[in-house]
């Protein structure tokens, strides 16, 4: 390796928001292409906490902030799940009091505080020259921010809710979706062997990918997603008919996260505390349904009550290895951040659109929501996918924003 003094300049990695598979990947993608071309890699801890937690007074990394990151490192790690670098929900321009680091108290005493101040000093003391963060929208709303502030930053965009705008893929779905397919799958065996409805909740706050592409590969029989709400009356008609139909007497049904019954004024939560972007921690929806379709289910099984088999899926989704579409799509991902560092091109966001990597401005993050098209893709009165219509579709069918 040559001599830092050497460099062509500091490349700056984190992860922020929840963990998902492909972020390692994506790491030592970037980080090993980075080196060969000349660069020094740093690893910012815990994701945009690293860049306030870092004491002001240290300009190298202190290795609970930041690391130095080198190919030894990274592949170790390139094939697992998670982040090694560590992940948070931390908001630097909304942090709370309690949350102002012990070294900034004295400065920054507002029940809410903007320290932007201290990450642009921490930037320019660590020699940072470019910020790559990866994460959902949330996270890249941040570097949104700071290109503003003139960081050169480029994004890559992870969610396994897939609803980063901008970008038909974020990395952390399809394993998420694999996942679901399986596991609902493995759940069949207990729904059919007493007869019962399935209702297995998924990730999935705003919009229903993670619902609705794994109902239309087969795993359930309806969905119910965020964008529509929906006639819990109507659910249970249609549950019971396709139990009927089934010669193994059971029938399932997957629930995002961000679902609402028809009259419901908010979402179901699982407590009242919000993160720093304002959002309170979603779950139990699954389990609300549940209760109300054996409670409807003689309405429509000639007076006999249909008991139910509820499963929240959480984190099996999320943890793990990659499968191996989210082991590709970070290994561009890295790559295609390198091109644009190369190229001198920054504030940016590397997508995929329609089976083609490509890049957008970096604040399309920001510029609108990215849901599911109803009219295109669910069949609102049937409470499933659209099986029609597929020619030109890029490959998830759904999920492109354009």
């Amino acid at each position: 390796m040559s001599n830092v003094r050497t460099k062509r300049g500091t490349i700056a990695i984190l992860t922020g928001g929840g963990d998902v598979p492909g972020l390692n990947p994506a790491i030592r993608a970037l980080t090993v292409r980075a080196l060969r071309e000349g660069y020094r890699v740093l690893g910012i801890r815990r994701g945009w906490a690293g860049l306030i937690e870092l004491a002001g007074d240290r300009d190298q990394p202190d290795g609970d902030c930041v690391i130095e990151l080198s190919e030894e490192v990274v592949n170790k790690v390139g094939r697992t799940g998670g982040t090694f670098l560590h992940t948070s929900r931390t908001r630097p321009s909304h942090v709370p009091k309690a949350n102002v680091p012990e070294h900034l108290r004295d400065k920054y005493a507002d029940e809410m505080n903007d320290l932007t101040p201290e990450v642009l000093a921490n930037i320019g003391r660590l020699g940072i020259d470019v910020m790559i963060p990866i994460g959902g929208d949330d996270t890249l709303s941040y570097g949104v921010r700071l290109h503003k502030e003139g960081v050169k930053v480029i994004a890559l965009p992870k969610t396994m809710d897939n609803d980063v705008p901008g970008t038909d893929y974020c990395i952390g779905f399809s394993t998420c979706v694999t996942r679901t397919i399986e596991m609902t799958h493995a759940l069949r065996t207990s729904a059919g062997s007493h007869e019962r409805f399935l209702v297995i909740e998924v990730f999935g706050r705003y919009a229903g990918f993670t619902a609705l592409l794994p109902t239309m590969a087969g795993a359930a029989n309806r969905c119910v997603i965020p964008e529509h709400s929906f006639d819990i009356d109507r659910l249970a008609e249609l549950m019971v008919a396709d139990r009927d139909s089934n010669p193994s007497r059971y029938s399932v049904v997957l629930v995002s996260e961000g679902a609402k019954i028809a009259g419901m004024n908010e979402m179901v939560f699982s407590d009242q505390e919000k993160d720093a972007y304002g959002h309170k921690k979603l779950g139990g929806v699954g389990d609300l349904i549940a209760d109300k379709l054996k409670q409807l289910s003689p309405r429509f099984a000639g007076g006999r009550r249909i008991n139910t088999i509820s499963q929240r899926l959480g984190y099996l989704v999320r943890c793990g290895d990659p499968d191996a579409l989210d082991s590709i799509v970070p290994m561009a991902f890295g790559n295609l951040a390198m091109d644009l560092i190369l190229e001198g091109t920054y504030g940016r966001l590397v997508n995929v659109r329609n089976g083609r990597y490509d890049n957008v401005p970096v604040d399309v993050v920001t510029s609108r929501k990215k849901m599911v098209d109803l009219e295109k893709h669910y069949v609102v009165d049937r409470l499933r996918p659209r099986y029609e219509n597929f020619d030109n579709k890029p490959l998830f069918i759904m999920t492109s924003d354009y």
